[in-house]
């Protein structure tokens, strides 16, 4: 008996340190794709270009990201969760090089869709590890897990990055990245067990794109969908892109102390999960907890927006414009109001069939980074022909909407 219980206890610190491995590759992906929060008025004065340009052009990494979901799970399948991820970690490092060495638009955009497509298995590498190993309960407990370590990388984004940035260049963060990629790998080679493939789907992965898609856009998703569209997008986008100039060209703070509010963001983002997780299920109203946050989200991007030089909120209480701090609280309620996402997996999993519940959730993964792609492209345009207060009205106005169709296509389900 003693020896089957520590050899039990021997395989669950294994399974421990490997899925720790693997959710370091998840953090570093956070990392890489929020570098530009602060860091996008050096890229763009070294490459010659506008800003909002240069901001439409960091789209392709989700673009890249997105479109590789299907194929990469499709990998995973056949060939194992190891040899997947060290491969994709193999590319991380070659992206995170070529951004880092790109001279131009051309060879940043290069380094940008290697980067979308190498880091867009690293979520989902630990979540399908521990898929096969744990129970459903502590599946629970470990995507939690998994994801609090991801974001993470978000943390090393904000004021540690904008150090590096102030002292070092742009160029740091991408070859700290791909630094940080080789010791991940290596952990990842270490650590991570082989296990044999499990050939569930033998169809092409365009096949599996069309199912997953066709399904995405049936009546019972339609509206999980749409919200999906728009939901990671909003804090995404916030977070990664526009947050930095937002909080330097309009509020007039230094890099660190922009990188300081973005990482107060990026805690109240790993905190709402858990948040409103105990609120669902104290209340067991899904629906309205969804509907209630993202609306309120898109209100406090409103407000946001009109605390600026001259807008309504500042003339409302009298100052030219709203002081720093009225941002941090905002950043802070989005952080958290945002974090319902996750409660869109359960719904997608309670309106679909058992068999083709996998396919709901990849559809709704796909919905996520497409919408982050989409909305990164639209709002450089809307910087470049209208300013930052409208991206932020914009992204609150396609929030509301998402949150309109969400609740026409799901009232027969309420």
């Amino acid at each position: 008996m003693t020896t089957a219980a520590n050899d039990a206890g021997i395989a669950t610190r294994a399974l421990i340190f490997a899925l720790l491995a693997l959710a370091c590759g998840h953090m570093l992906s956070t990392l890489l794709r929020t570098i530009p929060a602060v860091s996008l008025d050096l890229m763009a004065a070294d490459f010659h270009m506008e800003p909002q340009a240069l901001a439409s052009l960091t789209s392709i990494y989700h673009f890249a990201f997105a479109a590789a979901q299907i194929p990469v799970g499709a990998a995973m399948d056949r060939f194992g969760v190891r040899p997947v991820s060290l491969s994709l970690l193999a590319g991380t490092v070659f992206g995170a090089v070529a951004s880092g060495f790109a001279t131009g638009p051309e060879s940043f955009a290069l380094g940008q869709l290697l980067l979308g497509i190498a880091t867009s298995g690293m979520l989902m590498c630990p979540m399908t590890l521990a898929a096969k190993q744990l129970s459903a309960a502590r599946f629970g407990l470990w995507s939690g897990a998994i994801l609090s370590i991801g974001n993470i990388g978000m943390l090393l984004s904000s004021s540690p990055l904008a150090f590096v940035i102030d002292h070092y260049g742009w160029r740091a963060g991408f070859w700290i990245s791909a630094f940080g990629g080789i010791l991940v790998a290596l952990a990842v080679f270490a650590l991570v067990p082989n296990q044999p493939a499990e050939h569930k789907d033998d169809s092409s992965p365009l096949a599996q794109m069309i199912e997953v898609v066709r399904l995405g856009l049936s009546r019972p998703l339609r509206g999980l969908i749409a919200l999906a569209l728009v939901s990671l997008a909003s804090s995404l986008v916030l977070r990664g892109l526009w947050g930095g100039p937002w909080l330097m060209q309009i509020k007039g703070l230094t890099r660190v102390e922009a990188g300081n509010q973005l990482g107060a963001f990026t805690l109240a983002m790993i905190a709402g999960p858990l948040c409103i997780g105990m609120v669902d299920r104290r209340l067991g109203r899904r629906r309205e907890l969804v509907v209630g946050t993202h609306a309120f989200a898109a209100l406090l991007l409103a407000l946001m927006a009109l605390g600026a030089p001259h807008l309504a909120v500042a003339w409302l209480f009298g100052v030219t414009v709203m002081p720093p701090y009225y941002d941090l609280a905002l950043f802070v309620l989005i952080g958290l109001s945002t974090s319902a996402q996750p409660l869109l997996f359960g719904m997608s999993r309670q309106l679909v069939d058992a068999q083709v519940a996998g396919k709901a959730l990849a559809a709704l993964n796909l919905a996520f980074f497409l919408g982050t792609a989409l909305m990164q492209s639209l709002t450089g345009a809307v910087a470049a022909l209208a300013g930052l207060p409208a991206v932020l009205l914009f992204m609150a106005a396609a929030l509301a909407l998402g949150v309109l169709i969400f609740l026409t296509y799901t009232r027969a389900n309420s």
